[in-house]
């Protein structure tokens, strides 16, 4: 069986840009070469240098990611300005910038840098989609066409870079599916252009109106509007089950009290059934009005044993004038229409028989042995699923020992 990715995303301090970035980053250190060169060709070197350190946080080991200005050269991180309490790690106000080195603030001025530079394929796909949402979602807020959002978030080179690294790991990981945990929740207010906000921030509520909160008593900002983009854009869905491959986990750049102030990356490798080739069948159906129980038993156990004959099954009709039915529904290989067909007439008392071809999909299923009871292990899409084999049950003294006797079988 082929195995494929799903990533589950455990915000246990929160999430934001920089944090999804490291955690992933560190789940998966061999994309470090592909997204540190698409960072290259849309950052100017007067930007600063992407950093990954790795470091701890509330005991734990995880890695920050962060724009290193350059030295000798004057470049403020609004990003990481600490002077207000309640900052995740990305301040909300607007920035205005000159100059050949400024970052471009508005959303097409944004997409279109992007979509110039020299990319890793799929990169600025990803990352002008998480833009995108980002500008829908400020668009709603401040009631502006999209194409003239100001960016609460998106202000400077660094953030830019969350972005940008972001639509790279998405890209490079594109055959994965994601999932998350419940988000915190945070408390108080930030600081923004407009003022004093609550927290969540407004675009950060407006992306992740569908997803599920917690409290766990800790304010400040939780979830910044980039963390938020990138998990909606992500879609999150049901945790999959699989085998735990990798772990990463990112920091952001608060100290939380009491617990680690990380995103950690799960990443299972989930067993997949190899696809399922579609078979043609012969159906045959007929109903009889004139045979015992008995007969009908004997009728359908024979059946069984006509060679082509894949499954055969019993259904109760009304006739007219209220007459009970048999309605006998034999499922065949085609090759074996006529000798199948010919059984019915000779093992039952039908006048006639209806019959169609249909196609049909059957997963891989296999019978395997352990204890006195076996069971029969399907593969499915979603994991494989066991069922103990009614005839080693058949022989067990009572219906709850039947029932012991399967549970076993099947949790073996």
């Amino acid at each position: 069986m082929s195995a494929r990715l799903h990533i589950h995303l455990d915000a246990v301090g929160g999430a934001a840009g920089d944090m999804f970035v490291a955690a992933l980053l560190d789940a998966f250190p061999d994309l470090r070469p592909r997204v540190l060169a698409d960072l290259a060709a849309v950052l100017p070197a007067s930007a600063g240098t992407p950093r990954l350190e790795a470091g701890l946080s509330g005991g734990i080991a995880a890695l920050r990611f962060a724009l290193a200005a350059p030295q000798n050269h004057d470049h403020h991180h609004h990003h990481h300005d600490h002077s207000h309490d309640h900052h995740h790690d990305h301040d909300h106000g607007h920035h205005h910038h000159h100059g050949d080195d400024a970052a471009p603030v508005r959303f097409p001025e944004i997409a279109a840098r992007i979509a110039a530079a020299d990319l890793s394929p799929g990169t600025a796909d990803q990352a002008v989609a998480i833009l995108h949402r980002l500008a829908e979602a400020e668009s709603r807020m401040h009631r502006v066409p999209v194409e003239e959002v100001h960016f609460h978030e998106i202000a400077d080179w660094d953030s830019l870079m969350d972005v940008v690294a972001a639509g790279s790991v998405v890209a490079a990981l594109a055959d994965a599916t994601w999932s998350v945990s419940d988000l915190p929740l945070g408390g108080g207010t930030i600081r923004a252009a407009h003022g004093l906000l609550p927290v969540p921030a407004p675009a950060t509520a407006e992306i992740l109106k569908s997803f599920r909160w917690r409290d766990d008593g800790v304010a400040g900002e939780r979830v910044t509007p980039t963390g938020a983009a990138i998990l909606a854009h992500l879609a999150p869905g049901p945790r999959r089950p699989g085998a735990l491959r990798a772990v990463g986990c990112g920091a952001g750049s608060r100290d939380l009290p009491g617990m680690p102030n990380i995103l950690r990356a799960l990443a299972f490798a989930v067993a997949e059934a190899p696809p399922v080739e579609a078979e043609a069948v012969a159906v045959i159906g007929f109903d009889v009005d004139d045979m015992t129980g008995e007969e009908i038993g004997v009728a359908a156990e024979r059946l069984r044993g006509v060679a082509g004959v894949l499954d055969v099954s019993l259904g109760a009709r009304q006739g007219k004038k209220g007459r009970p039915l048999t309605d006998f529904r034999v499922l065949a290989r085609p090759e074996a229409l006529d000798a199948v067909s010919e059984a019915c007439f000779r093992e039952t008392s039908t006048l006639g028989l209806r019959w169609r071809h249909e196609r049909r999909r059957v997963l891989a299923r296999e019978s395997v042995a352990g204890g006195e009871v076996r069971r029969k292990r399907c593969d499915r899409p979603g994991g494989a699923t066991s069922k103990a084999e009614s005839d080693d049950l058949a022989g067990i003294a009572t219906l709850a020992a039947r029932r012991k006797a399967a549970r076993a079988a099947e949790e073996g």
